[in-house]
């Protein structure tokens, strides 16, 4: 691990709303913290137009290792994890923004690979979820049973992808999904990320038994509401632990991400530079 007196060299991948963000965090308060920005890339170049210095700008992401990354983030899409993941693995640890890309399985498997072959750690921000540390600590003491997350929004909040993209909210509030967080991935891959997280958070549940449910409603126009639910084995009563908690999360209209979870990110960012590299998969 990178001593205090070095700063630790950071990547951005992805420059839309999030990665604005924090390339504008990495810029300003970056030096202060010990932190180095080396480069943004983003599939659209003309993004970075007039607000990433041109030095910074990375034409190539197979080029990354040239500007030698200690940690790169990815903020783009889920896409991204699956065509260069193992890659970016290759020359520094990967902080994943898009934790629907890990449903599959087969993916998750290839970025678990590169992760011990070269020796680099695999973190994935929370995001929305909150209780991250909570749902994980119950889960490994065997006190959860069941896991449920529902998001809700307003369907122009939505990027939705094959039969889910046909579905028409003509009603208030329309369930769009209701199912295994596996099947609901790879249809809204920027929608399910904190579900993706909450199944990551809970392995004994795993993406095949933590419900995730996607619901559009008209009266959620700057606003994201997730809902947890959880409950764990019957007690000596024959009555359950359960907890339950809703997170209402200000969001621009028909933005994607809320404004909690930008800020969530970042301390995201800070807190994987402070963690010991070690090959896996690691919430942060």
């Amino acid at each position: 691990m990178a001593s205090d007196s070095v700063p630790r060299r950071i990547g951005v991948v992805g420059y839309g709303r999030l990665g604005q963000s924090l390339v504008s965090h990495l810029l300003t308060q970056g030096p202060e913290l010990g932190l180095e920005l080396v480069f943004v890339w983003n599939r659209d170049p003309g993004r970075m137009a007039g607000s990433v210095p041109p030095s910074l700008q990375l034409q190539n992401l197979a080029a990354l290792g040239e500007r030698h990354p200690d940690l790169v983030v990815e903020v783009a899409h889920p896409q991204i994890i699956q065509e260069s993941g193992a890659q970016i693995l290759r020359h520094a640890n990967l902080l994943v923004g898009s934790p629907s890309a890990l449903a599959d399985q087969a993916r998750e498997q290839r970025l678990l690979e590169a992760s011990h072959r070269w020796d680099h750690a695999v973190f994935v921000a929370r995001g929305a979820l909150w209780g991250t540390e909570d749902i994980t600590r119950l889960d490994a003491a065997g006190g959860l049973q069941s896991l449920r997350v529902t998001m809700a929004t307003h369907p122009n909040g939505f990027r939705l992808e094959g039969p889910l993209a046909a579905v028409r909210s003509t009603e208030h509030r329309t369930v769009l999904y209701e199912g295994p967080v596996r099947g609901l991935c790879p249809f809204a891959p920027r929608n399910s990320n904190t579900m993706a997280a909450a199944a990551l958070a809970a392995p004994s549940l795993g993406f095949d038994r933590v419900v995730g449910v996607l619901v559009a409603d008209l009266s959620l126009a700057d606003m994201h509401v997730v809902d947890v639910e959880l409950t764990g084995p019957p007690g000596p009563t024959g009555r359950c632990f359960a907890v339950h908690t809703l997170r209402e999360n200000p969001a621009e209209p028909g933005a994607v991400t809320g404004s909690a979870t930008v800020t969530a990110f970042w301390r995201s960012l800070l807190g994987c530079c402070q963690l010991p590299s070690r090959p896996g998969i690691h919430l942060c």
